[in-house]
């Protein structure tokens, strides 16, 4: 068995997690994959999801890839439909899939702003939507995880669209944690600081800010998305009922130092 089977056991649990097919999302999911959890991969990228999948399955897990576009209500439905006819249950959901942009604040369109905000805040409220109203249904409990970032603590030029729509995340977690806590249904989010993806490959590229933003860590590196296996499968696991409306800051002292 693996580290986390004695603290953590999601056997014959089921998870969604959305933009799972890479990155941080991809390191949750190898957190439930090991704790023993069943994943649906959420994602449009066919065939990035087909690989994850894959990957989750050679760590022993049922994996199963749903193309889906997490700003769409359509596309949410049908993807829970499938999942749960594959499942045949949920017991969670991570509303990870987000996406980043950056563009002077005098320079940033109202397309600019909607199609950041389509994603990473319209796509968190669907599919966090469309979980609630089945484990509300299966009256069992259960757990919901929103990943934010630290662009909703710390400034980031030409981020704003990016920014409020991850504070935005964080109010919307703290509301559902009150109205859901009657269900026995966690809501917590993440708060991942500067993480190794495809995402922030441009900004890696540039050395100067790849030595500030290291420097400024105390742990002086950036996390990778195996950092954030184990917090991922804490916080899906819906046998911790006191612990919600939390938002769990994931990034190597970054924002205390």
């Amino acid at each position: 068995m693996t580290a986390l089977a004695p603290v953590i056991d999601l056997s014959g649990k089921v998870f969604v997690v959305t933009g799972a097919n890479s990155g941080i999302g991809l390191g949750i999911a190898r957190g439930v994959a090991r704790a023993g959890g069943a994943v649906a991969v959420w994602s449009r990228r066919e065939d990035r999801n087909a690989v994850a999948v894959e990957a989750l399955r050679a760590l022993g897990a049922q994996a199963e890839p749903f193309a889906c576009d997490v700003g769409d209500e359509e596309s949410v439905a049908a993807a829970m439909g499938s999942t749960l006819s594959r499942f045949g249950r949920l017991d969670g959901l991570v509303a990870n899939a987000g996406t980043a942009a950056r563009t002077p604040f005098v320079d940033m369109t109202l397309d600019d702003w909607n199609r950041v905000m389509r994603t990473n805040l319209q796509g968190a409220f669907l599919t966090l939507r469309e979980a609630t109203r089945v484990l509300v249904d299966r009256g069992e409990g259960g757990a919901l995880v929103a990943v934010s970032s630290t662009s909703s603590i710390h400034g980031a030029p030409g981020q704003q669209h990016y920014a409020a729509s991850k504070t935005a995340v964080l109010a919307m977690m703290r509301s559902l944690a009150v109205e859901l806590a009657r269900f026995g249904i966690r809501c917590n989010s993440l708060i991942p600081g500067w993480t190794e993806t495809e995402m922030t490959e441009k900004a890696r590229q540039h050395e100067k800010f790849l030595l500030n933003t290291t420097n400024r860590t105390p742990l002086r590196r950036w996390a990778t998305p195996a950092d954030f296996e184990a917090i991922g499968a804490f916080l899906c696991d819906p046998s911790i009922p006191f612990h919600t409306g939390d938002a769990m800051v994931v990034d190597g002292g970054y924002t205390v130092y």
